[in-house]
């Protein structure tokens, strides 16, 4: 079971970047997928979440209607495109497989993680 994560990058400040996680080695349309981020000198922390058919979705107070989270399970795909872009959304942003039912913003909710993409805002 592999989540790679991909599509991270330098942005001015009010920009777009679109984020993207492949899986590949389980059966993608049966899980919850979420994404997390971990800024330099902080704990990781929930960013948004997707269910296993992508009807509904779930997001962090700080990125709502900056940040939409969406999947393709047709391309075992799921993405996080950002917009309106703030310095303080530098970090490293990791996808992650939603194992157990419960709190979405739980890391110890998911059990498979992507290895990490940065994402620079510049001021």
């Amino acid at each position: 079971v592999q989540l790679q994560a991909f599509g991270g990058g330098l942005v001015q400040a009010g920009g777009s970047l679109r984020l993207s996680c492949a899986a590949s080695g389980h059966t993608f349309g049966r899980y919850h997928m979420g994404w997390f981020r971990q800024a330099p000198g902080k704990e990781r922390e929930f960013v948004a979440a997707v269910n296993w058919i992508g009807s509904e979705t779930y997001y962090a107070d700080s990125v709502k209607g900056r940040i939409t989270i969406s999947r393709d399970n047709a391309k075992n795909t799921v993405s996080l495109q950002m917009n309106s872009l703030k310095p303080e959304d530098t970090a490293v942003y990791f996808c992650a497989r939603k194992k157990y039912y419960g709190d979405n913003t739980a890391e110890t909710h998911y059990d498979v993680w992507g290895q990490g993409t940065l994402v620079t805002v510049s001021s």
